[in-house]
């Protein structure tokens, strides 16, 4: 067996540099998460958050809640019979929690207590559904997480 020499050495630490670079450049950037800010105007609606927080409290006082539902249509949005909603408008936002170029954020119209969100305008993947109404003039919000495939 050959003995190694100092030259044998300097090109085995070269390649285990250059193997190290390479992971560096191609594998370590898979594992990343995006950074992005979840809203470009987050301090200005911190001051708000309050609201947010009285309308989760509302909805969680009602006795039914809305419900969401998919179809080979898209997301059906089902309001129970008890809830009068003011205008019959609803806000909703569909959160994506990885790319906010996904995000949908609409005001709709309630017929028959019940909406749409077409299936063209969701990508698979995972999201926050958020539901902002009011009733008599208060606000209230339900938070839903989905898994959309």
């Amino acid at each position: 067996m050959k003995n190694l020499n100092w030259g044998h050495g300097l090109m085995i630490a070269l390649g285990c540099f250059i193997l190290f670079i390479l992971f560096l450049i191609f594998i370590f950037p898979m594992g990343k998460q995006n950074a992005e800010m979840i809203s470009n105007n987050y301090y200005e609606e911190e001051l708000h958050y309050q609201d947010i927080i009285d309308a989760k409290e509302n909805a969680a006082k009602l006795e039914k809640v809305p419900e969401y539902k998919a179809t080979s249509e898209g997301m059906l949005i089902s309001f129970p019979e008890t809830i009068k909603v003011d205008e019959n408008k609803v806000n909703f936002v569909l959160f994506r929690t990885d790319d906010s170029n996904l995000d949908v954020r609409k005001e709709v119209g309630l017929q028959h207590n019940v909406f749409l969100i077409p299936k063209k305008v969701i990508s698979k993947g995972s999201y926050t559904l958020k539901l902002k109404w009011t009733e008599n003039k208060k606000p209230y919000q339900i938070d839903y997480d989905i898994l959309w495939k």
